[in-house]
């Protein structure tokens, strides 16, 4: 039997591409082109997100790629299997929103959620990795060993995400962050204080300090992308939080620092 699989993201979608190689030839994978944990939740629109975002370009068509990907689940006739993992924010906002659009259509899951896997190092030693936090963070090799794992949902899990994606929805925070009790909303300034904390007097390139604070504040959960964190960045030298030596818009060549 064919199965649609359903990936978190691109890059959960390109390794799981690769896991089901020669394995799995007649399965498909379809990605899904959203980040749910950022932004307005309180419609079902693409066109609402698309506008969000500020891409509806050519180039990329948020609207129109959303509509697809929705088009292609409710027309599809084969086995459906979800990829996501509940200590991603992304990943679990996307699943909670799927639950809410599937209603009672019958699919299986994968949730790797905290798992630990066994793997050789470059020296030949045997090692474990960390807890799994997010799909999009699994080599294909570990991909593929989830493969055959999947699971229906049960009626119980599939009212909590209603549930529990009715209130975001309702509350429709401009973040949304996993936390020991489940994901749960959070302002726009949640951010800034992580942000400040890997700032320093000296100069320095925006694309370090973003990078530096995803890097130190991944754990025990992975929260947000470098995007979003961007965005906040600029709108800290905005307020005067922190200084700025070329287009803050260009992360690349932008440099950054604390003022004073």
């Amino acid at each position: 039997m064919k199965t649609l699989h359903i990936a978190p993201g691109y890059s959960a979608g390109g390794s799981l591409r690769q896991a089901l190689g020669e394995v799995r030839p007649q399965d498909e994978v379809l990605c899904w082109p959203d980040d749910l944990s950022c932004g307005p939740i309180d419609s079902d629109e693409a066109s609402a997100r698309a506008a969000w975002w500020d891409c509806d370009d050519e180039d990329w068509n948020l609207a129109f790629i959303l509509n697809e990907f929705w088009s292609r689940v409710f027309d599809s006739k084969d086995k459906i299997v979800v990829w996501f993992a509940r200590h991603s924010a992304s990943e679990h906002a996307f699943f909670l929103n799927w639950t809410d659009r599937l209603n009672e259509r019958p699919y299986e899951i994968i949730d790797p959620t905290g798992q630990q896997f066994s793997f050789t190092k470059r020296d030949g030693s045997a090692g474990v990795t960390e807890p799994t936090k997010s799909v999009s963070l699994l080599v294909p090799t570990i991909l593929a060993s989830l493969l055959g794992t999947e699971r229906p949902i049960t009626n119980a899990e599939k009212e909590q995400a209603r549930r529990r994606w009715h209130q975001l929805r309702a509350e429709n925070a401009p973040f949304r962050i996993v936390t020991e009790n489940g994901l749960a909303s959070a302002p726009a300034d949640h951010f800034d204080p992580l942000i400040l904390e890997q700032a320093k007097p000296d100069w320095q390139k925006m694309n370090r300090l973003i990078g530096y604070t995803m890097g130190y504040n991944d754990e025990p959960y992975f929260q947000v992308g470098d995007r979003m964190l961007h965005c906040r960045v600029v709108r800290l030298i905005e307020k005067g939080a922190l200084l700025a030596e070329g287009d803050p818009w260009n992360m690349r060549d932008c440099r950054v620092r604390l003022p004073g």
